[in-house]
């Protein structure tokens, strides 16, 4: 059977690292990029008789998650030990979580790509500590002589997010990973950064007949560094175990990686189930008691989350779902624009200039939102100039982009650099004359009914005024002088049939 024979079941495991100070069960620091092993104590090298303090921080964080989740908050909950061993683990144990997690029957909502929306289920978020990194001598573990330990992110504060199976194609998967990315940070507990190990993923996948009932077997991939390497991954797994079952083959559970280079999965291990990691509750930590009023507080620190604001923003000021719906999934573009728009109260301007002009110098500069050297003011300020005709939008572009790179007001760029706008119709009106008798093919052009050649002339004429003639202006000028040639020459055009008649 191909592919579109079977239905897709997927369910992922995201990990993400708090934005603490320090490590979940001791004080050291979490400063990414550190000098190898600078960043450890007994605690977090698990050294014996060392004892586990739980980071407060961390807890509030994972509260703080829950509830942008949709998730019931535990009354009671308590940390695990999931007994492993690997060179990454000094204790041979992780603390994690196991039957009593912080956070539980959550949901995250989606919008597809027909425009309707599904829900994706929570079954759990909770909290344990990081495992220290391996640093290989090759480009992995099995072309390597050697692997050396870093323990400096052993301890470091992590959620686990585990999805309910209803992930029904790699697509959706992305669009979830999306959506969850946006939740986190917008509560501002992660900053999410894949490059930095901030956000990893492992996906679990299997097939079933579309008429079929039970869950196929299972597997995980992981080693996925991005959001379309899971859903690159997800889609050859699907394929791969589709032509597996249609030749009779089985799948076996088991986890695989994803190499980024060929395009496929491979096999790394047989996959664990819960009971060959022998949890049992840590002794060394007291179960936690979540008070009511603890988890109504954090409550009120939420902000207002971008399913709400794209809402608002369609309602409120009658954004198109597209622009509202890419600047609400980012809190810093969402509340750079609601501050402009406060200050110009034209919300599509703003719209337009945000998703056009400042997104492509980010994406050029590789900038961050949230660090942005000028103001929603200095912005409002500049599409007043454009309203008030001191600037034009193509010189609005040119200081929207210095406004960008420097901090600058607008009006101190403008003036410094004499990107006034022209509009004085007499000095425009020599210029206009000047490139119609340059330009005579052109000119022609029009006058025998092609009217897109006015707008090479109005650009000839912007060239030549360094992009700072007024566009009405040069318009309405433009088509008056032309206008007149054109009557011009019909006039010579009868006068010279009149002669030949007389002839």
């Amino acid at each position: 059977m191909p592919l579109s024979d079977y239905e897709i079941v997927i369910g992922l495991e995201v990990h993400v690292e708090l934005k603490t100070e320090s490590k979940l069960f001791c004080a050291c620091a979490t400063n990414f990029g550190a000098a190898p092993n600078s960043q450890v104590c007994p605690v977090c090298l698990g050294l014996p008789g060392a004892l586990p303090v739980l980071n407060e921080q961390a807890l509030d964080y994972t509260i703080i998650t829950g509830l942008a989740l949709n998730c019931e908050i535990a009354e009671v909950s308590r940390f695990d030990r999931k007994q492993y061993f690997y060179p990454d683990l000094p204790k041979a144990y992780q603390i994690s979580q196991y039957d009593q997690p912080f956070c539980e029957n959550g949901w995250v909502e989606i919008l597809l790509e027909d425009g309707t929306s599904k829900r994706i289920g929570i079954i759990r978020a909770h909290l344990e500590e990081e495992a220290g990194k391996s640093v290989h001598s090759g480009s992995g573990i099995l072309g390597s002589e050697y692997s050396l330990e870093d323990y400096n992110r052993s301890g470091i504060p992590l959620i686990e997010i585990v999805s309910a199976s209803a992930i029904r194609s790699p697509k959706e998967a992305k669009l979830y990973l999306e959506k969850l990315k946006t939740l986190l940070e917008y509560t501002r507990v992660s900053d999410c950064k894949m490059e930095e190990g901030s956000l990893r993923c492992d996906a679990n996948i299997s097939l079933r007949p579309w008429e079929g009932k039970e869950y196929g077997v299972l597997t995980e991939i992981k080693n996925m560094n991005s959001f379309r390497s899971v859903q690159a991954a997800l889609e050859y797994e699907a394929e791969r175990q589709a032509k597996l079952l249609d030749s009779g083959g089985k799948i076996v559970k088991q986890t695989r990686a994803w190499d980024e280079n060929k395009g496929i999965t491979f096999f790394m291990r047989a996959k664990e189930g819960a009971g060959d990691y022998q949890f049992f509750p840590d002794p060394d930590l007291a179960p936690v008691v979540i008070d009511s009023d603890r988890v109504k507080k954090l409550r009120q620190t939420l902000p207002e989350l971008p399913d709400s604001r794209l809402k608002r923003y369609i309602e409120f000021w009658g954004l198109p779902q597209h622009d509202a719906g890419l600047i609400s999934c980012s809190r810093p573009l969402a509340e750079f624009f609601e501050a402009t728009v406060d200050l110009y109260d034209e919300a599509k301007t703003v719209s337009n200039w945000l998703l056009g002009e400042l997104l492509r110098l980010v994406y050029q500069e590789q900038a961050e939102l949230a660090e942005l050297k000028f103001t929603p003011e200095q912005l409002a300020q500049m599409l007043k100039m454009i309203d008030a005709g001191i600037i034009n939008g193509k010189i609005g572009k040119t200081v929207l982009e210095t406004m960008f790179k420097t901090g600058m007001d607008p009006e101190a760029i403008v003036a410094e650099r004499g990107l006034t706008q022209i509009s004085d119709s007499g000095q425009l009106k020599t210029i206009v004359t000047e490139v119609l008798n340059a330009n005579a093919k052109t000119v022609g052009d029009y006058l025998e009914g092609k009217e897109q050649a006015v707008r090479f002339l109005v650009g000839q004429v912007m060239k030549g005024t360094k992009g700072k003639a007024n566009p009405e202006i040069v318009n309405q000028l433009l088509k008056q002088e032309l206008a007149k040639r054109r009557s011009s020459n019909q006039e010579s055009s009868a006068d010279h049939r009149e002669k030949k008649a007389k002839c």
